[in-house]
């Protein structure tokens, strides 16, 4: 039997409840001339629903974002054949020191609890990490492949 396509409207308390989870993205940011960039991330939800990705300064991704701060992320499941749903939104970037406690939220929003917090500072202060945190503005619904309802049926 063929898969049917979905696509699911969902409001905001939803669709923060799909993208906890879900921690693969694809980043789109625009480069100096407007042509889409494209960066895969892991990402997490910060407690304000703002999703999160850490990063360094230098990247073409923070790097476009301070320049132009609309962003869009498709948040993939682990399943690449899983429901994804794409979001779009206004893009910050963060620098130590204003980052590390944002990065502690970040690790922890993916990952959970570290054994030494102390130690996991110290390394996003050696490494110079960035965060980069999108306010979510709009959302499509959450989706899957398949076949259209009406092949899929026949």
């Amino acid at each position: 039997m063929p898969k049917t396509a979905t696509a699911d409207r969902v409001d905001r308390d939803e669709l923060l409840a799909f993208l906890r989870p879900r921690h693969k993205a694809l980043l789109l940011t625009r480069r100096s001339e407007g042509s889409p960039q494209l960066s895969p991330v892991t990402c997490g939800v910060d407690d304000q629903g703002r999703v999160v990705v850490s990063t360094y300064p230098q990247r073409a991704k923070a790097v476009n974002a301070r320049r132009d701060p609309r962003v869009s992320l498709c948040v993939l499941s682990d399943d690449f054949d899983g429901p994804w749903v794409q979001v779009d939104g206004q893009a910050e970037v963060l620098d130590l020191p204003e980052a590390l406690d944002p990065l502690v939220d970040y690790f922890r929003s993916i990952s959970g609890e570290h054994p030494d917090w102390d130690e996991y500072r110290a390394a996003m202060q050696r490494q110079g990490k960035a965060l980069l945190r999108v306010t979510i503005e709009r959302w499509g619904p959450v989706a899957t492949g398949g076949f259209p309802p009406a092949p899929a049926d026949s």
